[in-house]
């Protein structure tokens, strides 16, 4: 059966809970439907989708969808299962399916649940079966092949073989360097046709990009706003300046910003290129380190921290960049907590947040923000569309909208209204989902084939990662392996351009960037030196890539 909408609900499973793996579904869906994330007629994933995401039986996830549409929640429609359309939240009874407008039926049946209030205690709930036969013990998930090609191309005349000779074929596989050609489709192309014909025309769509990305950031990311609370920008790096710039005009000086160390170096400029203080902060094999963020009084560690806190901390929770970490629901916890204590903005970038193609996806970091008065979550989708697109948006505090629209109004917008109008029917039409599970695909692929071609070399490791469009590799010397790799036509990236420190990046190494280093940040890939790879490029050049680097890596 095929679903309409690939949604990627943050679900999870906990194999050493007391509670079954379908209980525990049963539960996540009933507090999705309460607090608001999932709504009468959304669609759910598919049983198939989510059991390999999930690494659990498709029988598992059937029985939890029997039991949750035996109490209202559920009903099967239009070849997906969704949320009961015309649900109706109650406290005394659960969900109840409301009558349609003129029916004149005033006493409609009312499914009653046959387990507790939603969002209580589902100790007392039925217990879902798990006799579906086994999956695979590591993933549930079958083992990605890479094939090679089948047929060999013609041999080239003496002439091209020359000029093949003098000048090798290039493949850059840096982060973010390669097109997004698998984009190139009629849907793709129709968006934009018809979006440039309806903005001309005055023709254009009932709702509005707000509508779809209100409704992605919903569905996707855990978070509940309205179209009206979301800002369109231009990416990650737009959204972070006018954030930056309401929040430097509020305070009336410059800023001091914590910035991951090692992190995306276009942040850093950002930072700095609009006069504020960039504050290096280590990160471990989760992310950022709260207990590294200076805070102006007694840490408890035999010394005292006269560095005033930093006014905002941007950060990657959901895959740290470069290095591929993701934030524990427990170290976000205290990370919100220090900040509402230091009065800090936490600036979220959700890089990388709809990449997700091994372990299980968390909610954004703004998910958490209940009270909406701590974290501004940044977001793009330049790793499924392409930066030449160059669409994002910003949802932020309920004290900061206000100044952040005004800000935006007098500067303009820089996302022009027929790229918005393209975006929006691409999304509408459902291609967009489906693309992005293609580019999931792709980049879990790509990723497999890096692991089985370069996995196996001594001194050489693949950083594990969970998702995203760029792999690692820590290697012994990174300027040798680099320079080889471009003498053979390969380029790649260098783990140093991300660190703060002296190289080829520039900035300050010492003070603040050292004693992260030295107090706890990722050392391994520091000092080994690491190399990047993107992964945006096709199947062959990624192949032929890793297998030019595992004879340069090979080399004494």
């Amino acid at each position: 059966m095929r679903h309409a909408r690939d949604t990627d609900l943050p679900l999870t499973v906990d194999r050493t809970a007391s509670t079954g793996l379908g209980e525990q579904l049963v539960r996540q869906i009933r507090e999705l439907v309460a607090r608001g994330v999932l709504r009468p007629g959304d669609p759910l994933p598919s049983s198939r989708a989510l059991a390999a995401r999930l690494g659990i039986s498709r029988g598992t996830v059937t029985s939890a969808w029997d039991v949750l549409a035996g109490e209202g929640y559920l009903v099967a429609d239009r070849g997906a299962t969704r949320i009961t359309p015309h649900l109706e939240m109650r406290r005394d009874t659960g969900p109840v399916a409301r009558t349609g407008a003129g029916s004149g039926t005033a006493g409609a049946p009312r499914a009653r649940p046959s387990g507790p209030e939603p969002g209580g205690d589902a100790a007392a709930s039925p217990r879902v079966g798990q006799h579906s036969a086994p999956t695979s013990p590591r993933t549930g998930m079958p083992v990605a092949r890479v094939l090679s090609p089948t047929t060999s191309p013609a041999p080239p005349s003496r002439r091209t073989a020359r000029r093949s000779a003098a000048r090798p074929e290039l493949i850059d596989l840096r982060p973010g360097k390669s097109a997004i050609t698998s984009l190139d489709t009629p849907a793709w192309r129709g968006a934009w046709r018809d979006a440039a014909s309806g903005v001309a025309t005055g023709r254009t769509l009932r709702t509005d990009l707000r509508d779809h990305l209100a409704d992605y950031l919903r569905l996707n990311r855990g978070i509940v706003r309205s179209p009206e609370d979301i800002l369109v920008t231009a990416g990650v790096r737009d959204g972070l300046q006018l954030a930056l710039r309401v929040l430097g005009l509020a305070r009336g000086r410059r800023l001091r910003v914590a910035v991951e160390n090692p992190g995306y170096p276009a942040l850093r400029r950002v930072v700095r290129a609009l006069g504020h203080i960039a504050l290096p902060v280590g990160v471990d094999e989760h992310g950022l380190v709260p207990d590294q963020l200076p805070s102006g009084r007694w840490g408890g560690a035999g010394r005292w921290d006269v560095a005033p806190a930093p006014d905002a901390i941007v950060l990657t929770p959901g895959h740290q960049y470069p290095l591929g970490g993701t934030m524990p629901v427990t170290r976000r916890m205290e990370l919100l907590a220090w900040a509402r204590e230091h009065g800090a903005l936490v600036l979220e970038d959700d890089y990388d947040s709809e990449l997700r193609h091994s372990a299980q996806p968390l909610p954004a970091l703004g998910a958490l923000d209940t009270a909406r008065d701590t974290v501004v979550t940044l977001g793009s989708f330049a790793k499924v569309l392409g930066s030449s697109v160059g669409v994002g948006h910003l949802v932020a505090p309920d004290s900061l909208l206000p100044d952040l629209e005004r800000t935006r109004a007098e500067l303009g917008s820089p996302v022009s209204l027929i790229a918005q109008e393209a975006l929006a029917r691409f999304m509408d039409s459902g291609e967009f989902q489906r693309h992005t599970a293609r580019m999931r695909r792709s980049f879990r692929r790509r990723r497999s084939l890096l692991s089985d071609v370069l996995g196996d070399l001594p001194h050489v490791s693949v950083l594990p990662m969970a998702g995203g469009a760029h792999a690692v590799l820590a290697v012994p010397n990174e300027d040798v392996a680099i320079e080889r790799a471009r003498r053979r036509g390969v380029l790649v990236g260098a783990l140093a351009e991300y660190w703060t420190g002296q190289g080829r990046a520039g900035g300050e190494r010492g003070g603040a960037a050292a004693s992260s280093t030295e107090a706890g940040a990722d050392r391994g890939p520091d000092e080994r030196g690491g190399v990047v790879l993107g992964l945006t490029a096709s199947d062959r050049d990624v192949e032929r890539g890793a297998r030019v680097l595992r004879e340069v890596l090979g080399e004494p």
